[in-house]
């Protein structure tokens, strides 16, 4: 179906003025739509879900509907005290009334607002900017802290649990010759394989904390990278969250952890150069005070003990993750050059050398 067609299936009020390509997901089609009327402009997001990522694309619309329903309304009652206009997206029925749209190919659709004048940024653009992220993020988990779990779908099972990718990362040694071959071919690989085994112990830590009640369960947002969070183009200040499919039962200390592992190591993922990729205190110190004085309305001192751990353990998670799919021939996250996997993990684990190194000023600045 053409999409000039396709997006007037939803109730959008104007005339279709264009429907474009935007943002740089690599999960779903996405659409910047606009619509005008002699009076107003109407911007809305159009998507097409990946169905190989989200096989149940009515489950994660079914969450994106309680979710939104109920921080809305939480979000109106909160606009008094608030320092900011804070956002959500919107979904935005179609003219039957549903919230999704399947065409003729089974394509799967849906139409969301758009949150106007404001920019989500590719990298940190510095202290203020680290700032704002942890206070978008921290007050993201405030708005959902006090709905239940109970309900919610998961929709990607599995997801982060670290001893799960660690079991999966032993059966790629043991099952798959490719494995091996590339482990004894590459002396690389055998020390990211030292590295793995001297933090196997340490894999379970935040799921035995939430087994033995330490820590519970509480909806989480499942991807807050630092192009997931919107920023006023007027005011500078964080104004919502995007990109909610993920979003589901959990800890939000994977949240958190994640948040200053894409945050706070300018280099990034990619960088070649080992020697600058770090974790720079300045922004931690900026994002952990903006997310902190959020949390302070709903986090136990529990909590808070387990951050540093949160930080760490998302960090060697994610070199474990490439580093498995290294050993097992890239089959899952793209490549664009031979080994490029196992560069993916040397990064994150010096990362996380990096975290492990200033463990003590983390834990001063996380728990006074």
């Amino acid at each position: 179906m053409d999409l000039s067609n396709l997006v007037q299936e939803f109730d959008v009020g104007g005339r279709l003025v264009t429907v474009m390509p935007t943002g740089n997901g690599n999960v779903n089609d996405t659409y910047l739509a606009i619509f005008r009327n002699t009076f107003e402009e109407y911007q809305v997001i159009l998507q097409r879900i990946n169905t190989k990522v989200f096989p149940d694309p009515a489950l994660i619309m079914n969450n994106l509907r309680k979710v939104t329903a109920h921080v809305h309304q939480k979000l109106e009652k909160d606009c008094e005290r608030a320092d900011r206009v804070w956002q959500m997206p919107k979904i935005v029925k179609t003219r039957n009334g549903n919230d999704f749209f399947v065409d003729n190919a089974n394509g799967f659709w849906r139409v969301i607002t758009k949150i106007p004048s404001a920019t989500a940024f590719d990298e940190s653009q510095g202290v203020e900017h680290a700032r704002e992220c942890g206070t978008v993020l921290g007050y993201f988990h405030w708005l959902l802290s006090d709905i239940s779990h109970e309900g919610f779908a998961d929709p990607l099972p599995g997801f982060h649990i670290t001893s799960g990718y660690l079991a999966a990362y032993d059966r790629v040694l043991e099952e798959v010759p490719e494995a091996k071959r590339r482990l004894s071919a590459s002396m690389e690989a055998r020390r990211m394989a030292a590295f793995v085994e001297k933090r196997r112990e340490f894999a379970t830590v935040l799921q035995k904390a939430l087994v033995c009640g330490e820590l519970q369960k509480r909806m989480m947002h499942g991807d807050p990278k630092v192009n997931n969070i919107m920023i006023d183009d007027f005011t500078g200040k964080g104004s919502a969250m995007i990109d909610l499919d993920t979003i589901s039962p959990g800890l939000v200390h994977y949240d958190f952890g994640d948040a200053i592992r894409s945050i706070c190591n300018p280099a990034g993922e990619e960088e070649t150069n080992l020697s600058k990729v770090y974790l720079d205190l300045e922004l931690c110190e900026a994002f952990c005070m903006g997310y902190l004085e959020q949390a302070e309305m709903f986090m136990s001192s529990a909590d808070k003990n387990y951050l540093y751990d949160a930080v760490r353990l998302i960090t060697f998670e994610l070199g474990l993750r490439f580093f498995q799919d290294f050993l097992a021939g890239d089959i899952y996250f793209k490549t664009s050059f031979p080994e490029q996997n196992l560069h993916r993990a040397r990064v994150q684990f010096t990362l996380c050398e990096s975290i492990e190194v200033r463990e003590s000023m983390l834990q001063k600045l996380l728990c006074g």
